[in-house]
């Protein structure tokens, strides 16, 4: 998962090197978002199907592919291939390897393992601009140096996931492998509908961070420390990792609501940081906004997986990540094609402004009628 973040401080040197607008970064962010999509809507039940371990191999190897294009970029084409390849890549991983996860621990661990689940996601998505951010403003090469540091931790990942125990019967004969699309099985629907709002909108929040905020920390605040803008990004990702290590202690009925209205606490930081110029603000925001995402993300996964059926597990998993990952995607688009009329602060603050609604609605929602899972 770093590696689908890897290029978000990098932005502003692919923007030197090939010329390009706001609204190119923000399209070649959520190229990698329909990548996500397109991988979860046509094989989100491949898992269910060919078993946990093939699919985590073959989304691991579309994960080095797109190192290898970033390596080997020279314009646009291969800047949107390598962020399409990484979308597959990350489509095909959270819902199989959060299934795989879940299903490997023992029952009395199942908590903890759902918690190391949505933590990787989440801390991986974070590391990818730390480690990216560090790497290109202190160490060489660094629109290469990054990517083959990833290609280092891919190859090691490979090695672990070939020795895991599959975790999926086989089935014979074996059922064909078909597009799925959005498979949301009924008796999961009424936990499902308040869990994709907030995770749509904390992802919004989080594309927010990856998209955008480089170019107003670079443009507006003057800050060009490639290493500053990777911790402040990971500000947000770490942020909510210890959101989710919260649900635990807040249980699933009081942290999807709780969530969502830190969430929007978050937002209205974040919109006076914009008003401020306040790069300190900016941080505020960031990690606040991040706890907020990350305690309803947890609360929001644990309640949809809870009602899932097992054999449909996997499935219903990648519709809910469908849902997070067209929260991190349209946005920000709608923020880059914004900026070109109002500017890139004003852009973010009717982004800001759009989540807050959002946000603070399904909260109030949650505490009139809270999930029935905890």
């Amino acid at each position: 998962m770093a590696g689908t973040t890897l290029p978000t401080p990098l932005y502003g040197l692919y923007e030197e090197q090939i010329g390009f607008s706001e609204l190119i970064v923000t399209v070649v962010f959520a190229v990698y978002a329909l990548g996500v999509i397109a991988a979860l809507l046509v094989a989100g039940d491949f898992s269910d199907i060919l078993g946990r371990r093939p699919v985590l191999l073959f989304a691991l190897g579309l994960s080095v592919l797109s190192a290898v294009c970033f390596l080997g970029e020279s314009g646009l084409p291969l800047l949107f291939v390598g962020r399409l390849l990484s979308g597959f890549s990350a489509g095909l991983l959270s819902g199989a390897a959060t299934a795989a996860v879940l299903e490997l621990a023992p029952p009395e661990l199942h908590g903890q393992a759902a918690f190391a689940a949505t933590a990787a996601n989440m801390g991986g998505l974070g590391c990818g601009p730390l480690l990216s951010g560090f790497l290109a403003q202190y160490a060489p090469w660094p629109l290469r140096l990054p990517f083959l540091v990833h290609i280092a931790l891919l190859v090691a990942a490979l090695a672990v996931t070939r020795a895991l125990p599959e975790t999926v019967a086989r089935r014979t004969p074996r059922p064909p492998l078909r597009p799925q699309g959005m498979v949301v099985p009924p008796e999961t629907r009424e936990a499902f509908v308040p869990a994709g709002l907030a995770a749509f909108a904390g992802f919004s929040l989080l594309g927010l961070f990856t998209a955008v905020a480089p170019g107003f920390i670079s443009q507006v605040l003057g800050e060009h420390n490639l290493a500053v803008t990777g911790v402040v990004v990971f500000s947000a990702f770490c942020s909510s990792t210890v959101g989710q290590s919260l649900m635990g202690r807040v249980g699933v009925r009081r942290a999807l609501p709780t969530g969502c209205l830190v969430l929007t606490a978050g937002m209205a930081i974040v919109a006076s940081s914009l008003l401020m110029e306040s790069l300190p603000v900016l941080v505020a925001g960031a990690v606040v906004g991040g706890l907020g995402q990350g305690l309803a993300f947890r609360a929001a996964m644990t309640s949809v997986s809870a009602v899932a059926p097992n054999d449909r597990r996997g499935a219903t998993i990648s519709a809910f990540f469908v849902v997070a990952y067209v929260g991190i995607s349209l946005p920000v688009v709608g923020v880059g094609a914004l900026a070109l009329a109002l500017g890139l602060r004003d852009a973010g603050l009717v982004f800001a402004a759009c989540v807050i609604l959002l946000s603070a609605g399904v909260g109030v929602f949650l505490l009139r009628r809270p999930p029935q899972t905890d």
